[in-house]
């Protein structure tokens, strides 16, 4: 097994984990478990193949699926046992956005040798298994969470894209990226770095309009 497919696996298990603790919050049966766990898994995944127009990489490979099933087992009859199910769940996205920006970004690079291509999968593959996990699950979104998020994405698959433009080794392109948006992601969820938040203002008379 090489090294990126190995990386890939686990990007799905964090995720497909975080899918599973949703399903545990809400108390759902193993079949709601196996649900979220490859909704959230695969789905980054399954966006991406379909924008770029390739075989969906969970059809030609159904290990991915097969991964995602166990990990909902697991949590099913082990969840019980962690304490603050929520912050885990939080922590472990965090993970697997800083795995799936990277592997979005080189497949993105691989299929269309674009930089700005590359950059915009790998933001993609990170965030969309997460919203919908959210969406389903009935979770307050971690897009509207006020810490840094997408931009945590867009840094890890930046900063892969930007290494692979200088032809650096592989691996070392792989983990400044992962260890970038991770390092993003962590910071925000540790000491709440976010942007200045938009800030409504009285709106104007008509007649006060040029």
């Amino acid at each position: 097994m090489s090294a990126i497919t190995f990386i890939d696996y686990a990007g799905v298990a964090v995720f497909a984990a975080t899918g599973a603790l949703a399903a545990s919050r809400k108390q759902l049966d193993i079949v709601g478990f196996i649900f979220l766990a490859a909704v959230t898994g695969i789905g980054g995944g399954t966006f991406r193949d379909l924008i770029l127009g390739v075989p969906v990489f969970w059809v030609a490979n159904r290990d991915y699926v097969l991964i995602c099933t166990v990990v909902a087992l697991v949590v099913f009859f082990g969840a019980h046992r962690v304490e603050s199910r929520y912050k885990l769940l939080l922590w472990l996205d965090a993970i697997g956005l800083a795995v799936f920006a990277v592997i979005g970004a080189a497949k993105g690079m691989a299929i269309t040798g674009s930089p700005a291509v590359s950059i915009i999968m790998g933001m993609l593959t990170a965030c969309f298994g997460g919203i919908l996990r959210d969406l389903l699950a009935g979770e307050p979104s971690v897009l509207l969470r006020p810490e840094i998020y997408v931009t945590a994405a867009i840094i890890g698959a930046g900063i892969y894209t930007g290494c692979e433009l200088l032809h650096l080794p592989g691996p070392v392109s792989y983990l400044s990226g992962v260890f970038a948006a991770f390092a993003v992601r962590g910071g925000a969820l540790k000491f709440g770095w976010s942007f200045q938040p938009y800030r409504s203002r009285p709106g104007r008379r008509p007649e006060d309009i040029p």
